[in-house]
């Protein structure tokens, strides 16, 4: 009796975690380049009950296994790709198909993003709307009047009292072998870790990496009726599991008043 309520408490908290994502979800609607988060669950441990066989004879027992409840294994992202909007702003990219932007942190590490909304920083440099530089190193003359990037990821610059443009850098792509074990730190941003292996370079359009589309950004990949389906089925599931305390409880009840 009393493991029923351990395992309707154990739903319940899982149920909430479920509800917890969902909002997360939900509240990135129109981030750019958001990815949403799963749940996964899995069950508990089962320990060995032991309970007289049906014939009643001694000494022929047998084992049931009973479960202790529901756990989460993992609440991992969905690298799916958003939908690609145009926005005609030249510092907006896209990167359309597999790959992220490198950029570096403060503390002289990388992470790594698909939020393609950049600007120019104090010092000249391309970096994310966040003030994080891509680690391409990209620095804006100061005299550019306008700025291409290709599909490829070259960048070229037009200057004043110059009619040809100026290759000024490139732009590579990153990829990593599992995407979804990416750990996630804030900002749009991704950092490797063990399950998401270590990440390798590539040129935009070669060997499987996306093409850079200037002018574009990727929208969140969260589909609003999807979520709104799972948020409906993770409440339900958590008012079942507290139907079943509460069920628990009663029949605690019911065996307290025995002796009255």
């Amino acid at each position: 009796m009393i493991e029923s309520l351990s395992i309707g408490a154990s739903g319940m908290h899982a149920q909430q975690t479920h509800i917890d994502v969902i909002a997360n979800n939900l509240a990135n609607v129109n981030t750019m380049g958001f990815k949403k988060s799963r749940v996964d669950f899995e069950d508990l441990m089962y320990k060995e009950m032991v309970r007289t066989a049906n014939n009643g004879i001694p000494g022929k027992n047998s084992n049931k296994p009973l479960g202790v409840g529901v756990g989460i294994s993992s609440t991992g992202k969905i690298f799916t790709t958003g939908e690609v909007k145009k926005t005609d702003r030249t510092l907006d990219m896209a990167i359309q198909g597999e790959g992220f932007f490198e950029v570096l942190l403060p503390d002289n590490s990388y992470a790594y993003t698909r939020n393609g909304v950049m600007r120019i920083d104090q010092d000249g440099y391309l970096s994310t709307s966040d003030g994080y530089r891509l680690s391409g190193m990209v620095q804006i003359p100061n005299d550019a009047e306008d700025l291409l990037f290709q599909a490829d990821g070259k960048v070229y610059a037009q200057v004043s009292n110059s009619d040809d443009l100026l290759e000024i850098g490139a732009l590579d792509l990153i990829r990593f072998v599992n995407a979804s074990g990416l750990t996630p730190v804030g900002d749009n941003l991704y950092q490797p870790s063990d399950n998401s292996g270590d990440g390798y370079y590539g040129i935009p359009g070669e060997d499987g990496f996306g093409l850079i589309q200037q002018g574009f950004l990727e929208t969140s990949n969260v589909d609003l009726v999807e979520e709104m389906t799972q948020l409906v089925l993770a409440q339900r599931a958590y008012e079942i599991n507290s139907k079943v305390v509460q069920a628990s409880d009663e029949l605690l009840g019911i065996v307290n008043n025995l002796r009255r």
